[in-house]
């Protein structure tokens, strides 16, 4: 396999036309097509169906395309390492986030291992539940991830980086949005707009369980992936939902942030990676996090 064989397959991958791709790496299309033949016959696979109207990727082709890139992002970091000045940190950091829950959290990090390091090159990736997350750091495309806590996840590591009160959320027109601080039981009659069962959301279990604590079954109204689509749900009048109080400062116009009153539940939340999976530039964010994120008690 060669390096201009993976450029190739990059091309046409991308483009998804070889006319497109040819023009691209400057070359004719039929040494391109050639390239691309003795890479897959290097490979045992096909990479591309191609006919008459279109080209796409086979199955052996999209699980080719990410291991390709990889070798094309860590030849970049390794030419540009090399001419680096001694001491300049380069590497690569996808980190995963959830969204809304980690508009505190989040920039933070990012913002110091930016400032510390700038060579390093950061991928950030919104919309992450808890599970997918975990499942991201059990394959190595990601390299850490900000999450709910607890988690059942042995191979991984986790630390807690905050604990917070939930409160409610309704609309602004609600009969309770005037009220300084209310119990939970007084939303019993309400719909709940939740995380979806399926992706493993952590806000999701904790607004369940704190619902029965409070001696009432939840009726959910709708499932939404994004927790700041969440808080327009309810703003729209959809139904209720409850957040962590530093989700407060941000609400979107038609909401209210309530205080719920006598024990109200938290919700945990730290960052997790894998351990058997520690580069260079993960270890280097870890220990910013130490200290710009440290561990509050519990």
């Amino acid at each position: 396999m060669e390096l201009r064989q993976i450029e190739a397959f990059l091309a046409v991958a991308e483009e998804l036309h070889f006319g497109r791709a040819a023009s691209r790496l400057r070359m004719a299309q039929s040494p391109l097509s050639q390239t691309i033949k003795k890479l897959e016959k290097s490979l045992g696979a096909e990479l591309f169906e191609r006919n008459t109207r279109a080209v796409s990727l086979t199955t052996a082709g999209l699980s080719f395309l990410p291991h390709a890139r990889k070798i094309l992002e860590e030849l970049d970091l390794a030419r540009r390492a090399a001419t680096a000045d001694t001491g300049t940190v380069y590497g690569r950091l996808a980190i995963g986030f959830s969204g809304a829950l980690n508009h505190t959290t989040l920039p933070p990090l990012t913002r110091a291992l930016r400032q510390r390091y700038p060579g390093l090159d950061l991928t950030l990736s919104g919309g992450l539940l808890t599970q997918d997350a975990l499942g991201h750091l059990h394959n190595g495309s990601m390299d850490l991830a900000f999450i709910g806590l607890p988690v059942d996840a042995p191979s991984l590591a986790t630390r807690r980086i905050a604990v917070e009160p939930l409160g409610a959320t309704v609309p602004v027109d609600h009969p309770l949005a005037g009220r300084s601080t209310i119990a939970l039981r007084e939303l019993a009659a309400d719909g709940f707009v939740t995380m979806p069962e399926a992706q493993g959301s952590t806000l999701r279990e904790a607004i369940l369980s704190a619902c029965t604590a409070a001696g009432f079954r939840t009726r959910v109204a709708q499932e939404v992936s994004d927790p700041y689509t969440a808080l327009s749900l309810v703003a729209g009048g959809v139904g209720v939902s409850l957040m962590p109080e530093s989700v407060a400062g941000i609400m979107p116009g038609g909401t209210v942030f309530i205080p719920l009153s006598d024990n109200a539940p938290r919700l945990e939340s730290g960052i997790a990676w894998n351990p058997a999976l520690v580069s260079p530039a993960l270890r280097l964010a870890l220990q910013v996090a130490e200290e710009v994120l440290p561990t509050p008690p519990a």
